[in-house]
């Protein structure tokens, strides 16, 4: 019963998490499956199972805060179903010792991507037009594929590709990618169910991620509004990268002195990270109140002074909602 609690516990945070970023559900619950011991196709066939549910209620809840762009959802979700379908039957036929180091290698590169990510702004040019098919759907093909067997990765192949695209409002990009990820995950799970049969879920571990989602799932349409994502992404991406060298560590056979300088050496890059996004996030609400100064001085006539990082004209749009903004 406390292992289930915890799961629902993770599985609530996971959903918060994803909802404020639109990615790192997958990867946070299937890297905590696999600290658990579960078998890698196990822990992802779960996770997956766990997905369709809490994907459907996030999706709900973006499209009724007005956050879905329907037109990117069903360029995006279809590719990625056949994305992740494939990758669940390739998992499903990798024995567990041939794909604990596989599934945290590429948990491990996502948590690391994430940690650059959000160690930056995201530079963005507000283009006008729409996205293409031809980008979305091999961005969904590739996405899909990942998330399946890695455990989780829609949300960090999909969501920062649609970001620097500079198309889309960012609260719609985590609204789409989020509201998408539902098909994705329903593919998936066919996929595992072919491969692993029944017993490849773990039905009180999806019952307990299931819950903790569900509740999170509104709260976080409701955040991704309001939270910067700036140090959330950080310290998420961190997490991720520290609890997979574990098993990489372990499967490479380091011992002696080396095991504990890797992971000081991890703990430092994790710290600089931080640093790098606080800096980050207090340029960019410097920048976004000094363009409003001077549209306001410009407005009333009066001469506005000129802002020390940029113009107010040159500075991108608004991408609160994921603490990301940058000026040129």
């Amino acid at each position: 019963m406390r292992k289930l609690l915890v799961l629902a516990l993770v599985g609530l945070v996971a959903q918060l998490i994803d909802g404020s970023l639109g990615m790192a559900y997958g990867l946070t619950s299937s890297t905590l499956l696999l600290v658990a011991g579960v078998a890698p196709a196990a822990a992802s066939a779960s996770v997956h199972l766990a997905e369709i549910g809490t994907t459907l209620a996030a999706g709900v809840a973006h499209w009724r805060f007005g956050n879905v762009d329907w037109r990117v959802v069903t360029r995006i979700a279809l590719p990625g179903a056949v994305g992740a379908f494939a990758g669940a039957t390739v998992l499903s036929s990798i024995s567990t010792e041939a794909a604990a180091p596989w599934m945290a290698g590429i948990l491990f590169t996502l948590g690391a991507y994430l940690l650059i990510r959000f160690a930056r702004p995201l530079r963005t040019d507000r283009v006008g037009g729409r996205l293409r098919g031809r980008f979305l759907g091999p961005l969904g093909l590739v996405a899909g594929f990942v998330d399946a067997t890695g455990g989780g990765g829609w949300g960090p192949v999909a969501t920062p590709a649609l970001l620097v695209s500079g198309r889309m409002e960012p609260r719609k990009v985590i609204g789409s990618v989020d509201t998408a990820e539902f098909v994705v995950a329903g593919a998936a799970s066919i996929g595992f169910l072919i491969g692993l049969g029944t017993e490849g879920f773990l039905l009180p571990t999806v019952a307990a991620l299931l819950i903790g989602g569900l509740i999170a799932a509104p709260l976080a349409a409701w955040l991704v509004r309001i939270v910067p994502a700036q140090l959330l992404g950080a310290a998420v991406g961190g997490v991720i990268v520290l609890t997979n060298a574990r098993t990489l560590i372990r499967s490479a056979e380091l011992d002696g002195p080396t095991r504990p300088a890797l992971y000081a050496l991890l703990a430092v890059g994790w710290l600089a990270a931080l640093v790098l996004a606080v800096r980050a996030l207090r340029r960019t609400r410097r920048a976004r109140a000094e363009a409003a100064s001077a549209s306001l001085a410009a407005a009333a006539g009066a001469p506005a002074e000129a802002p020390d990082v940029a113009p107010a004209g040159e500075v991108p749009a608004d991408l609160a909602a994921t603490g990301t903004p940058t000026p040129r």
